[in-house]
């Protein structure tokens, strides 16, 4: 039996790069995609947002001249490519699935309600969240945040390029050292940068337990489903 009945995924844009410098590796894509189906095949109900760091990054865009808002802006519309790219590849793999935006932008994508949201992955679509939360200010780990609760998620799977939470930047800091489990209290007093404030806070008040896996090795997903210690736990 799957450990988790309902999941929010987060991915990391900056990972879809893949091998490459910049856009979207087709390879990574398709590695995302078989990942996603093979839980999905376990009657796991999935929600997904997934960055846009690997196109366009609104606060980095600020501090080179870009006005805020409409950097972060550009940031939404960047995960939404990420996502219809992703919604493609899930197709592809025969998984049915549906984009919703946060941001009005119909025929691209279906405008995101809770209820819609519930809805679908009830009856057996992936459901990929893209837009971030539909403001300015706001990351893409808070739009998880936000949508996980929103949900009712049972978990929020963060994928990222590394294999858990660390004492310090493991690809800085060969001597950081990794946590099998820590509760968000832990995270805000040692401030690790393992998602914005906002979003430790929203999932720590919401009682949203967080699992920190490396996404970019082929079956990972699965282990994490399956309840193997591969990753990092975060809860209240």
């Amino acid at each position: 039996m799957p450990r988790f009945k309902r999941i929010l995924l987060k991915l990391s844009g900056e990972s879809l790069m893949g091998k490459q410098g910049y856009g979207i590796d087709p390879e990574r894509l398709a590695d995302y995609a078989r990942q996603i189906k093979e839980v999905h095949d376990m009657g796991v109900q999935i929600g997904i947002v997934i960055g846009g760091g690997n196109i366009f990054r609104g606060l980095s865009g600020a501090t080179k001249g870009f006005d805020r808002v409409k950097g972060d802006q550009m940031g939404m519309l960047a995960t939404v490519i990420n996502s219809l790219a992703l919604s493609s590849a899930l197709t592809s793999e025969g998984v049915a699935n549906k984009v919703l935006t946060a941001i009005r932008m119909e025929p691209i994508g279906e405008f995101y309600s809770k209820w819609k949201a519930i809805e679908e992955m009830e009856a057996g679509k992936v459901c990929i969240f893209s837009a971030g939360t539909g403001q300015p200010y706001f990351t893409t780990d808070t739009g998880s945040s936000l949508r996980g609760v929103e949900i009712e998620a049972d978990v929020m799977l963060k994928g990222t390029r590394v294999d858990g939470i660390y004492t310090a930047d493991p690809e800085k800091d060969p001597t950081a050292t990794k946590f099998d489990d820590i509760t968000y209290e832990e995270i805000l007093e040692r401030n690790l940068k393992v998602m914005d404030l906002s979003a430790v806070v929203m999932c720590n008040d919401n009682h949203l337990p967080i699992y920190v896996f490396n996404m970019d090795v082929v079956g990972n997903l699965k282990k994490v489903i399956d309840g193997e210690p591969i990753g990092t736990y975060v809860h209240s």
